[in-house]
């Protein structure tokens, strides 16, 4: 072969040798975009945190590897209505990303996850020593109904929050049970038929729910039976 052709054809080579690279990180930088954009669409707008879904998956990952040390949080604010009727919605709307956005760094610090479950209603899935519950507890709930500057009034939040550590449910293995168990232990705490820092019992995570939610909560209806 002609130098000149030899030439030539080793020019195109090393050209499509190096399109071959390019393109690959061209297909892993556009897949990168494509999930980001997916993530962006499942969080929350308001508090940026991802939703239900995101923690039972979570939920149930831990169950399988981790389940002496898995808690599930749920906290809900209390007085919201308030707020919404003497502020405005837009000031209730500041009010929960407030405390979704402390609830989120305060699951992020201890390697948990935190998600919006609706309204002002919130999910936290961590790993705890159990002789540590109580104490992060109280502290999560100190930092949660710090004041907030709420449409330029101080607001002082209320949060009830419920606790299902599924070392205390051994028959418990769902992670939608664990949730339901801590629904029902935030309204026991939320009614002051339990006092702050409540675990959920058995009875708790097997109680009536209509689609993991407890009966009477907004939109439950439209789902049917309870089970």
């Amino acid at each position: 072969m002609p130098a000149a052709a030899l030439l030539r054809q080793r020019s195109r080579t090393l050209i499509a040798a190096a399109t071959v690279p390019l393109a690959l990180a061209a297909l892993l930088a556009d897949d990168v975009r494509v999930r980001r954009q997916r993530d962006a669409a499942r969080r929350d707008p308001l508090t940026g945190l991802p939703g239900r879904d995101a923690l039972m998956a979570r939920a149930g990952r831990l169950a399988r590897t981790h389940r002496e040390q898995l808690h599930v949080l749920v906290a809900d604010a209390d007085g919201l209505k308030a707020v919404n009727d003497t502020l405005g919605h837009a000031a209730g709307d500041v009010l929960i990303a407030a405390i979704g956005h402390r609830l989120g760094a305060w699951a992020a610090a201890h390697g948990g996850l935190a998600a919006r479950l609706g309204g002002d209603e919130f999910g936290v899935v961590l790993l705890l020593p159990p002789a540590r519950t109580g104490r992060e507890l109280a502290g999560l709930r100190a930092l949660l109904e710090q004041p907030a500057d709420v449409g330029g009034q101080t607001v002082s939040p209320a949060v009830s929050i419920g606790t299902a550590r599924a070392a205390d449910l051994p028959d418990t293995t769902e992670p939608a049970r664990l949730l339901r168990g801590a629904d029902m232990a935030m309204y026991r705490v939320k009614t002051r038929d339990k006092e702050p820092g409540y675990l959920a019992i058995r009875h708790d995570a097997y109680a009536p729910s209509v689609h993991g939610r407890r009966p009477g909560r907004p939109g439950t209806h439209l789902w049917g039976r309870a089970v």
